[in-house]
């Protein structure tokens, strides 16, 4: 009786399996499996069209038609709606960061649903990211895109959630607020938050990530571990051309 009990104790954090999600009748997802323990910081990468978006829109259950499993600590959300699965601890940060033009930083701040106890503060954000403190009464319209994708993040730490799903963060950033993004996710590796990253910019990914799964024809086709990046070269610039 004893070996079920260690099998269970062993389940990923999180696991993909066999994910399979359609745009329609375009089959973009065709097989996606990985998997990421607890307080790691991992990343899909891969070329534009590969289905590293697609995979955090079916995890999160946007998609009207997906097939395969996710498990969440042990639950299977595969079946589940969005809001039941953000209520389960993950937190889905969009590339189009889906802020709230006409309210103002802290009233973005505030607007969504704590789902569990721990969740940050508005002042504690405001440390991580001044630039919000300094804009904290400019309405959404109003902030240059770092200060959106700051807002973004910062909105998803006042839920409580601990596991983040971060969709290109760095995209069209100036190299400051890329550095301060990268600063952040460090910190909150640290604090024992898991990320999960899709990221174009593989430099960046790189200088933060545990483990890379390279992405391509909607499913994962390589894993590396951010210590072995120097040994793949060769693989790394077949599938991203780095």
């Amino acid at each position: 009786m004893a070996e079920p009990a260690r099998q269970a104790a062993a389940a990923p954090f999180l696991e993909i399996r066999d994910l399979n999600a359609w745009y329609g009748e375009s089959h973009v997802l065709q097989g996606m499996s990985f998997s990421i323990a607890e307080g790691e910081l991992v990343t899909l990468l891969g070329r534009n069209g590969a289905g590293k978006t697609t995979t955090l829109r079916a995890m999160m259950g946007i998609l009207d038609r997906r097939q395969g499993s996710v498990r969440y600590r042990g639950e299977e959300l595969i079946g589940a709606r969005s809001y039941r699965i953000a209520r389960a601890g993950l937190a889905y940060c969009p590339e189009e960061r889906g802020i709230f033009a006409s309210l103002n930083v802290e009233e973005n701040l505030k607007l969504l649903p704590i789902i569990d106890k721990g969740g940050m503060a508005v002042e504690e954000i405001y440390e991580l990211f001044p630039n919000l403190a300094e804009r904290r009464r400019s309405d959404g319209n109003k902030l240059s895109g770092g200060e959106q994708q700051m807002l973004a993040i910062g909105r998803i730490l006042r839920t409580g959630a601990r596991t983040l799903l971060l969709d290109e963060p760095t995209e069209g950033l100036a190299p400051v607020i890329v550095q301060r993004i990268g600063e952040v996710l460090r910190l909150l590796k640290a604090r024992g938050f898991t990320i999960l990253l899709v990221e174009q910019n593989f430099h960046f990914a790189a200088t933060i990530a545990d483990r890379h799964h390279l992405v391509e024809h909607g499913q994962v086709v390589a894993m590396i571990p951010n210590d072995e990046l120097d040994a793949q070269r060769d693989l790394l610039r077949h599938h991203l051309g780095v």
